[in-house]
This record gives structure tokens, sequence and C-alpha cells, in this order.
């Protein structure tokens, strides 16, 4: 079976982006794709209307609230629907085909751990639909799908640009050059501009070892190696040099790691104004 492309759709301001990069990433990969909208599980009641009232009367008020409840549930369906079929509307318009939908109920992080075997590459909205654009983190979903993914994630930024030059973060690290294997054999960015970037002590060295480790790959590299320190730095020269994405090893010890996952898991996402693809 074909690995496809799994991207969750919510209907907030990122999943118009979110379709877009499906689409592109249909047509670098050559990948059929999924759209999944994750419905949540119904919150709890948060009193019982019911315990002060009459047998009789409490009875007919529990069937009321059943009622209303059974309503809700089919709305949140029948949205759910609409912002599938919006989705697939925008990604076959974008030049996608053969994409699929799925409508599941549940948790967004079941849905991702559950469908690992089968996915090429994760796209996913920087926040979600309860999250306000003006809020200064990230959505909580999001999080834990970076944590606990075993396959690349994109995450989308809120509006699609063409990616036509992509920096790769390097750092020398473990993750970093198992991140530079997995890309020396992909075609998401042929034809592209690559720049292979290191930040602080020995970048250049590292920078012109990462370039080597995409030798023979086909991809159109360039070392770059600049300073300062890596939170602030990297996201300067991603603005400056008109990067379209950034690419980075998940997990890891490093400082140019540690700044995107662990207990600063949020800070690079957040400032970056482009789409981030983090590889394991």
């Amino acid at each position: 079976m074909d690995k496809k492309i799994i991207s969750f759709v919510d209907g907030s301001h990122y999943s118009a982006s979110v379709c877009d990069y499906t689409a592109w990433a249909m047509a670098r990969l050559g990948a059929p794709a999924e759209l999944v909208h994750v419905l949540g599980r119904a919150p709890e009641p948060k009193e019982d209307l019911s315990g002060t009232i009459a047998l009789g009367a409490r009875s007919s008020l529990m069937e009321q609230l059943a009622t209303i409840d059974a309503q809700r549930a089919k709305l949140v369906s029948q949205r759910g629907r609409a912002i599938l079929e919006d989705a697939q509307a925008r990604v076959i318009e974008a030049g996608g085909t053969g994409v699929t939908t799925q409508l599941r109920n549940g948790e967004l992080l079941d849905a991702v751990t559950e469908r690992e075997a089968e996915v090429r590459v994760m796209i996913i909205g920087k926040r979600g639909d309860q999250a306000d654009i003006a809020m200064d983190h990230l959505g909580s979903n999001l999080e834990r799908a970076i944590r606990s993914s075993k396959v690349p994630v994109l995450v989308a930024n809120r509006a699609f640009s063409p990616v036509a030059k992509v920096a790769i973060a390097y750092d020398g690290g473990v993750s970093a050059k198992r991140a530079m294997a997995v890309l020396a054999t992909s075609p998401i960015f042929t034809d592209l501009e690559v720049q292979v970037v290191s930040v602080g002590e020995g970048a250049e060295v590292k920078a012109r070892e990462g370039c080597a480790m995409l030798e023979g790959s086909g991809l159109k590299t360039r070392p770059v190696s600049i300073e300062g320190e890596p939170e602030k730095a990297l996201v300067k020269h991603i603005e400056s040099d008109g990067i379209d994405m950034i690419v980075m090893g998940a997990y890891g010890h490093s400082r140019i790691r540690s700044f995107i996952i662990g207990s600063t898991t949020t800070a690079l996402i957040r400032a970056c104004k482009v789409p981030v693809l983090l590889m394991r």
C-alpha cells in the first residue's frame, strides 16, 4: 500500500493553508492524500439540572436535554462534513487529484498514532479553530502531535506561498543527520534552492558537512553559516533571505534542536512566518 499524506482540517484560519500545502506536497511527492476532520469527544455536562425538581418534570427535562444533545451532535457532524467537502474542493482546485476525506470521532492524537504506518507526511495548521490568531501560543493538539509523531510533520503557516527556497537547519546531531538521510532520497525539494544552515561555533564546517550528505541526491544545495544565538539568528535569516520553508530534525539536545522540541517546543514555529517541516 502506498503511503499517503494525511492532513488535518478543522475550519480554522489555517485550514486553507493546510489544503494548499497538501496539494503542493502531493505534486512534489507523487503521493495520494487524505483530509481528516476530528470531531472530538462531547464535553461532560457541567451540572445536573434535574436534581431539585419533581420526578415527572425531571424525566421530561432529561428527555429534552437528550434531544438537544442529539441535535448538537448531528449539527457538529454536518459541520465536519461541510469542512471536509470545502477542503477537498480546495485541494482539487489547487491541482491535487485523488484526495479522499475522513470524518472521525475521538481525539486528534489518536488519529495521528493510529495512522502512522500508512503516513508519509502529516500536515497540520499552526493553530486550531479554538485559538485566536493573535494569541502568542500554538494549539495544544499541534504540540502533542509533534511530540508523539514518528513521521515528518509539516506545520502550515497562515497563508500558503509557493516554495522556491528552503533552509535546512543542521547542527551535526543524530536527528539532523537522520533528517538529511531522508531528504537525500526524497523528491520533495528537487529543483528548489536548498540552503544548509548552521548557527554559531563551527557553523561553516557543519554547513559544508550537511551539504556533503546531500551529494548525489539531485538537490541544489548551498552551505550557509550564520553567527549569533540560534533562536534569533535563524529567524532573522529566514526573514531577511526570503526563505519559504524551514526543515529541522525534531529531537535532540543541542541548542538549535532544543529550541524547537522540549521545554521550548513552540518557539521557532511561533516566531516563523513560514511553514516548518519537522523530520524524525
